[in-house]
């Protein structure tokens, strides 16, 4: 079964012959790998083709509905009426998938060619370290969703796998989306800005000088269609606890825009103050809806209680300090959101003239939107004169629309709101194609920044350490 689908997926997807075979893009064209795709964000890398970019691409999976979820979705963007796609996707399913990947791809010495491979992971994250490890391992480039890493000795293993890509002269790199949105840009952008937001303050453990809460569902619409989970999802030993899942991009934010471009030392930048985790509770009902499928499998038995209810641990705080800057990160996940709400975000720098805040609440009709406020406003004994005027602020948000045309200010309380074009107001999905981007740009110059990598290793560090902090309070609640 597995040769029959790896020959007839290309000819019943996108047919085959030999004008086709006329069409392949040369050898040193970037050739893209996905491997064992159980995550939706896998299929998003390819909402959009790519120049340079090889239209075939090499999947190898195990058979299940995991590498079906994820064909049906390229088959989708393939057949839309608005700029379709043109993947060819080449499958091989079977028990040995990694093994027959790894022989297939791995570089020989002095293969040119390999250097122009990408193996694209999004999907079991209890495999997914060990995945990008054998990759790199391999010589070959990765470029990963997150979380690389769920737990610490994942993180020793993922430090490993960055010595070893740059042995062998490959890239790694994690998909950070959030650096693409419109008010988190903004908003790195204005705390450049002396005038404007002073400086960083570097805040209390009660009240820290910059942070960053998010809120999603399970049950949520993906390029227009409710989104199945699969079931391993709600496990959290193979998708990671909240703690060390979506946080990962609160920590990257915080590391980027506060210190931009900069190499952290995680051994000595970094320390944590507190952390906590706690479950959500899914019924049989919700979770049947969730996965399509009727009763929990038995590797969820060991987080069952009442025989319906699945506790699932995907929320969690971590409080720690960056560089003496005090930080404060959470996640929560609830199950469905009501009507006109959808995944949101709170962000707060604390400068000592102006805070910067992103709010995405009832208010804003739940589109994130960016504010200027008066630092006293947060209980900082600050002088009321120090948050600029009003001719300050507007000659200083030059220097803003100067790179983003079209941006503007409106009074709003005591502040100011920022007005951002629908223009710039991408979406999600769209943010997947900026990061895969920015990768082959790298790619393309033979290297990743210095800062990049060492971030990464800082943020699974801060992850990975808040999750053992929390096991090791027993900081939970129930």
């Amino acid at each position: 079964m597995k040769n029959l689908l790896f020959f007839l997926f290309p000819i019943a997807l996108f047919g085959c012959g030999e004008n086709q075979k006329k069409e392949q893009s040369p050898e040193n064209m970037v050739k893209l790998i996905t491997l064992d795709p159980g995550h939706f964000h896998a299929a998003l890398v390819q909402k959009l083709m790519y120049k340079d970019v090889d239209s075939v691409v090499h999947v190898y999976a195990p058979m299940g509905p995991d590498v079906e979820s994820h064909l049906d979705k390229i088959k989708a963007y393939n057949s839309r009426p608005d700029n379709p796609t043109r993947w060819k996707e080449e499958v091989y399913t079977g028990s040995d998938f990694l093994e027959k990947m790894l022989d297939e791809n791995k570089a020989a010495p002095g293969d040119s060619a390999a250097s122009q491979k990408v193996v694209v992971i999004a999907g079991n994250n209890r495999k997914k370290t060990e995945y990008i490890y054998k990759s790199v391992e391999a010589g070959l480039n990765v470029l990963a969703d997150k979380p690389m890493a769920i737990d610490k000795k994942n993180f020793e293993l993922l430090k490993s796998a960055f010595d070893v890509a740059e042995k062998n002269k490959v890239l790694l790199y994690d998909i950070m989306t959030e650096r693409y949105e419109i008010t988190t840009i903004l908003q790195r952008e204005l705390s450049f800005i002396p005038d404007i937001f002073g400086e960083q303050e570097k805040g209390t453990a009660e009240n820290p000088g910059i942070t960053k809460e998010s809120v999603h569902y399970f049950y949520k619409y993906v390029s227009g269609s409710v989104l199945t989970r699969p079931p391993w999802f709600m496990d959290v030993t193979q998708e990671g606890e909240g703690i060390t899942d979506v946080t990962t991009h609160l920590v990257d934010l915080i590391q980027w825009e506060c210190f931009p471009e900069q190499v952290l030392d995680y051994q000595k930048d970094i320390t944590l103050t507190s952390a906590r985790r706690w479950p959500t509770d899914i019924t049989l009902s919700q979770f049947n809806t969730l996965t399509k499928l009727n009763g929990f499998p038995g590797y969820l038995e060991k987080d069952i209680v009442n025989d319906s209810i699945l506790k699932v641990y995907s929320n969690g705080e971590i409080n720690y300090e960056l560089r003496g800057i005090h930080a404060k990160i959470s996640v929560q996940w609830d199950y469905q959101a009501h009507e006109g709400a959808a995944d949101s975000h709170y962000s707060i720098m604390r400068g000592t003239k102006a805070n910067l805040i992103i709010r995405q609440a009832a208010e804003q009709n739940y589109q994130a939107t960016l504010y200027i406020e008066p630092a006293y406003l947060t209980g900082r004994p600050v002088n009321k004169n120090d948050f600029p005027d009003s001719t300050v602020i507007l000659d200083q948000m030059k220097t803003i629309v100067t790179k983003y045309p079209g941006v503007d200010l409106k009074k709003a309380g005591k502040g100011w709101e920022v007005i951002i074009p629908e223009k710039y107001k991408e979406g999600h999905e769209a943010h997947f194609a900026k990061v895969t981007e920015k990768f082959l740009q790298y790619l393309k110059e033979g290297k990743i920044p210095r800062w990049e990598i060492a971030g990464m290793i800082a943020k699974y560090y801060t992850t990975t350490s808040g999750l053992e902090m929390a096991d090791k309070l027993g900081n939970s609640a129930h």
